[in-house]
């Protein structure tokens, strides 16, 4: 598939995909969202459009011909910061770690739903725009680059969200304030046990799940029906709080 290029809208998506239905599907879908969008279906030529055109994100398929995803991802990652997630018909729990590692921000699996997709891709965009203010603040440095709807305060080890006061345990802080960090970014279940305990005890990922549950619980409990973390089958978390009102 040669590439093609559109109008450009509020930023422009590389759609890195070699099935033309697919890719055309996709480019549909995200118009219609107000994007602009560029199509390569060859793993050779997706390092030099990126590098000629600078996208907002892309959505890099994993099995490309000429190159895989998971490589590409990785010589990406050594020039540019560009929102990355990553499309596959792998569903297995090591393709998907694999495919984080290697620098992507997400995970879609296929099968999808079009509609899934540019919704990842404008969650994407949102985090993207909230670490640019939270670098580059207009009125001086900001403390915490998290959701505007949540507020965390390192010095007293204390959170709000939505102007709510959270009761968290130290743990539940601390993971509650590395989710919050990179909004949208997936996060794997070693990942965030890294940060749980700074004492270096010995729990297993399943911890995770335990402190992920009642971290879910409080914040419910100051909004109910919040639900502003993700749970990514077979890899871990993700935090979307920017998205409530």
């Amino acid at each position: 598939m040669n590439k093609l290029v559109t109008s450009s809208g509020p930023g422009t998506v590389l759609i890195v995909e070699d099935e033309p239905k697919l890719a055309a599907l996709l480019q549909d879908y995200l118009q219609a969202a107000g994007f602009g969008t560029e199509i390569v279906g060859d793993g050779r030529g997706v390092l030099d459009a990126i590098r000629q055109r600078p996208p907002a994100l892309v959505l890099l398929d994993l099995m490309l011909p000429g190159r895989d995803g998971v490589s590409l991802c990785r010589e990406l990652r050594s020039f540019s910061r560009v929102p990355v997630i990553m499309v596959t018909a792998r569903v297995e729990e090591v393709e998907r770690l694999i495919g984080l590692e290697a620098g992507a921000d997400d995970y879609v699996c296929k099968p999808y739903r079009p509609r899934e997709v540019v919704a990842r891709v404008q969650a994407q965009l949102r985090r993207q725009a909230w670490l640019q203010a939270a670098t580059h603040p207009a009125n001086g440095p900001a403390a915490e680059p998290a959701a505007p709807e949540l507020f965390i305060d390192e010095a007293a080890l204390r959170a709000r969200w939505q102007g709510e006061a959270l009761d968290l345990t130290p743990a539940e802080f601390r993971l509650l304030r590395h989710l919050a960090r990179t909004p949208g970014r997936v996060f794997s279940r070693d990942q965030l046990l890294d940060v749980l305990h700074e004492d270096g005890r010995a729990v297993t990922d399943r911890a995770v799940d335990s402190h992920v549950r009642n971290l879910r619980r409080k914040l419910e409990a100051a909004r109910p029906d919040s639900d502003p973390i993700r749970s990514v089958y077979g890899v871990g978390y993700a935090w979307e709080g920017g998205a409530g009102g």
